[in-house]
């Protein structure tokens, strides 16, 4: 028996949605932006933290090829819009940046830096990250694009709060000099060259409280006026940033006059303007002096309404610049890009559509699938279809003449090559820590996504011209509500594995069943299934044969796991067994991640769930989950054995809510369902009569305001957190029930928390509320708003900023045993306290008395 050997690849998730055809104007401002030399990469730490005005200015207006470089891929923050978390939200930002940058016109790069969540500081990013790592990363970037300027968002002084953004000041300042030295990453020399940009700024800002802003700093108004867009630059911005849907960042269009302001950090000249001294015009290359007299008249001669008279001057030109000859590396660079530029300037003029469409959208390595390749020429100018160069091979019989809205189609029967690279972002192709993803190939570093493997190549001849013009293969079909609908093509393992549950806890010697799905992506397979759990644990599988038919058939397979002994937490892993020649071993698992306002995406892991044993005492049964922004507590909390009813608007209205013994609200319910305000008196009168509610953490910013009331007593809610996973935890009020029934709290439950502590802790208490931990970050003032508890008549009213979203779904044993201490706390008519936890029996006869 052999492992199936995935050789994880990238294959493009966005290539499907590029624009191939675009307005007339559109191409008048691709011409004007040929016309200019020059570049501006802009520096900041996550999505979301770009000046998305600046960018549109830059890209649109001074027309300079513009980037963003975000250190990470925003994988630890929080999610708006659904329960992806880590690795599937940073795939969602990443695409959630790429449209946002198709939106404002600049290009998009990342390092390998994973956002672990929150930080205070950029002593502790530096901690965590592999700061040489990721500054490598960063030059890397800088000597790949050759920016004349850098601009990066926030100081390295801290006002920019979040301890990964003053890590990007720092960053860039020292990436700035580090570029240009060939002492520091001379790897890097073997695939590029050494750069030295002219300045770098700082984009000071005023937001959130924050004025960093002076009238003696270097400013731009970036609220002009694009006439050939019909859209201010502020316009655009607002429509880039709309789309970070994940962090709930859609924005308001702005107009008029909007100025920026920016700090000179180091410059090798004495500037009084931004770009000042700085020629962004053919000018700079003296060895070309046709090429702008050329994009003058082309430009000049422009028709918006015939713009394939424009293609044998563009095709004229193309020749200039590719006849050039230079020793001249800066000019070999743009070379090269301008060519790329020009030759997609020539394709929209000529009006030319082109694509390669399966009649499937997911395929496996060997297999047989349809391609319909079509093209089409809208305009009245000379192009020849030469051939068609495909996976394998090549239609070198085509020798067609294209006349004017004649739609051709190829139909292609085409084998998917075994050795075919499986679909996977290729950040996520192989496992990773928390300080970075795992990039093994020096020239993959950077890239927003991965390049197309699987692509069709189009050899046209446009007026004498020969341009091999490449598209990736995609699906597309129709939605009765959507329309035409496109999604990447796919090339799957034959058989996927998925796992009923990421984790099972156990909080006692009972059996649970777990299934296992197994899925083909292909005809006529047959196998056995093989699970592997830690000691301790018992599995019983029925039927571990299998065959599936067809291709994306499915069969369930359930599996009965009993604790057995003294269990040791672990991982249950999976893996089918196919009776192939070579007897292939599969062990994947499939996610998907499907949102309207970006590509479907997925994502191969291993197939495997977190066993969890935890010594769990609990009371009650029948509990309540009002939906927040999205999380999987209420899941977790059924693995313990509650019986879970979610509680939407309508069943709010109408339920009896005294037969629950606790009721908890998802994080951010209050941000996201304005509905809560109206249920308040209602879930009041639920406390007072003797019920628990529990209100897991609300954000209070311009995102997430809060203006409901939420607990029966006031308090607000600020922006204190403790980011430190290990951070001590002071226990305030021992003698108060939450800490020992029905399970004894002591410091060893805080031990293997994830990511953080807690987040948006509740300040400005009202008398009533009593407060349970205190805890601090490393260097910092302790806080106590982590957890507070109120009685109200005869029940309990809570809010929490402890990650239980986070811990839960992690399996940490001791955040279940303080969240089921909070389901299960007393109603209140007992005395302020009970006995002390030493004495446990006299306790828990006393708490009999309210079961």
């Amino acid at each position: 028996m052999k492992n199936y050997f995935i050789l994880f690849q990238f294959v493009s998730l966005f290539a499907f949605s590029q624009v191939q055809q675009v307005s007339s104007s559109e191409i008048l401002l691709g011409l004007q932006k040929l016309n200019t030399v020059g570049s501006v990469l802009y520096i900041a730490a996550h999505p979301d933290d770009e000046n998305t005005r600046l960018l549109s200015y830059l890209a649109k207006e001074k027309k300079v090829r513009t980037a963003y470089l975000s250190l990470t891929r925003g994988d630890g923050g929080q999610n708006l819009i659904g329960k992806e978390q880590g690795d599937a939200l940073g795939l969602i930002r990443t695409h959630e940046l790429l449209a946002a940058r198709n939106t404002d016109g600049a290009e998009q790069y990342f390092t390998r830096a994973n956002d672990f969540g929150y930080s205070k500081s950029p002593e502790e990013t530096f901690t965590i990250w592999n700061k040489d790592s990721i500054l490598a990363d960063v030059v890397w970037a800088i000597r790949q694009f050759k920016p004349d300027v850098i601009i990066y968002r926030f100081p390295i002084t801290g006002e920019g709060g979040h301890g990964h953004h003053t890590a990007s000041g720092i960053l860039a300042e020292e990436a700035f000099d580090a570029a240009a030295d060939p002492k520091r990453f001379p790897h890097q020399l073997a695939y590029s060259d050494v750069w030295q940009a002219k300045r770098i700024f700082w984009n000071t800002f005023n937001f959130g409280g924050t004025n960093t802003t002076n009238e003696n700093q270097l400013k731009l108004d970036v609220g002009l006026y694009n006439t050939l867009l019909g859209k201010s630059y502020g316009e655009i911005a607002a429509e880039s940033r709309t789309n970070h849907k994940s962090q709930g960042f859609g924005s308001t269009r702005t107009r008029g006059s909007q100025i920026e302001y920016f700090k000179l950090v180091k410059s090798k000249d004495i500037i009084n303007d931004v770009f000042q001294g700085i020629d962004f015009t053919w000018n700079r290359f003296p060895i070309v002096p046709k090429v702008k007299t050329e994009l003058d008249l082309i430009i000049k001669q422009y028709s918006p309404l015939q713009p394939e008279l424009s293609v044998k001057a563009l095709v004229k030109l193309h020749g200039i610049l590719q006849g050039t000859k230079s020793v001249d590396k800066n000019f070999l660079h743009y070379q090269q890009l301008k060519l790329k530029e020009l030759e997609k300037l020539i394709i929209q003029s000529a009006g030319l559509w082109l694509e390669a469409s399966a009649n499937e959208y997911s395929v496996t390595p060997g297999s047989v699938v349809t391609i319909s390749s079509t093209i089409v020429k809208r305009n009245n100018i000379n192009v020849k279809l030469n051939g068609i160069q495909f996976i394998e091979a090549k239609d070198t019989l085509i020798n067609l003449d294209l006349k004017q809205n004649d739609l051709l189609q190829f139909k292609h029967q085409q084998r998917i090559p075994n050795l075919s690279v499986i679909s996977q972002p290729y950040w996520l192709a192989e496992k990773h820590g928390i300080s970075m993803f795992t990039v093994r190939q020096q020239k993959q570093i950077g890239k927003p996504i991965g390049e197309d493997v699987l692509q069709y190549v189009f050899k046209l001849s446009i007026e004498g011209l020969n341009i091999d013009i490449p598209r990736p293969i995609v699906f597309k079909a129709t939605d009765p509500v959507k329309g035409e609908v496109y999604r990447p093509f796919e090339v799957l393992p034959a058989l996927t594995l998925s796992l009923s549950e990421p984790v099972l806890v156990f909080n006692e010697a009972k059996s649970k069943k777990i299934q296992v799905i197994l899925k083909a992506h292909q005809n006529q397979l047959s196998g056995t299934l093989e699970l592997q759990s830690p000691s301790g644990f018992q599995i019983d599988v029925k039927n571990k044969n299998f065959t599936l038919q067809k291709k994306g058939e499915e069969i369930t397979i359930e599996a009965t796991i009993t604790p057995i002994g003294k269990p040791m937490n672990g991982n249950l892993l999976a893996q089918a067994v196919l009776n192939l020649d070579n007897e292939v071993t599969y062990s994947k698992s499939i996610r998907r991640i499907e949102y309207d306002h970006i590509p479907y995406q997925f994502i191969l892991t291993d197939a495997e769930a977190k066993l969890i044993y935890i010594d769990l005492q609990k009371r009650g049964d029948e509990i309540a989950y009002i939906p927040g922004a999205g999380d999987d507590v209420a899941n977790c909390l059924e693995q313990v054995g509650y019986n879970v009813t979610l509680l939407d608007d309508a069943t709010l209205a109408s339920a009896d809510l005294s037969k629950y013994t606790a009721i908890i609200t998802g994080v951010r319910a209050y941000n996201t369902n304005d509905n809560l305000q109206t249920y308040h008196p209602k879930l009041m009168a639920y406390i007072e009569q003797g019920g628990n509610l529990i209100v897991q953490y609300n954000t209070n910013s311009r995102v997430g305001p809060v203006s409901a009331k939420i607990g029966p007593y006031p308090f607000k809610i600020s922006r204190n957190r403790i980011t430190n996973e290990q951070a001590e935890v002071k226990i305030l009020n021992p003698n108060h029930p939450v800490l020992f029934y029905p399970n004894a709290i002591t410091n060893a439950d805080f031990e293997g928390w994830v990511q953080e502590r807690s987040i948006y802790h509740a300040n400005e208490l009202d008398s009533n509320y009593k407060t349970i931990f205190s805890m601090s970050d490393p260097g910092e003032k302790a806080d106590d708003g982590s957890l507070i508890i109120a009685k109200y008549g005869k029940g309990n009213f809570v809010y929490t900023g402890l990650a239980f979203f986070r811990e839960l779904p992690a399996g940490v044993p001791g955040a279940y045993r303080l969240f089921t201490n909070l389901l299960s706390l007393p109603v209140n008519n007992l005395p302020n306290t009970l006995p002390k936890p030493t004495d446990q029996l006299k306790t828990n006869t006393i708490l009999k008395k309210i079961k």
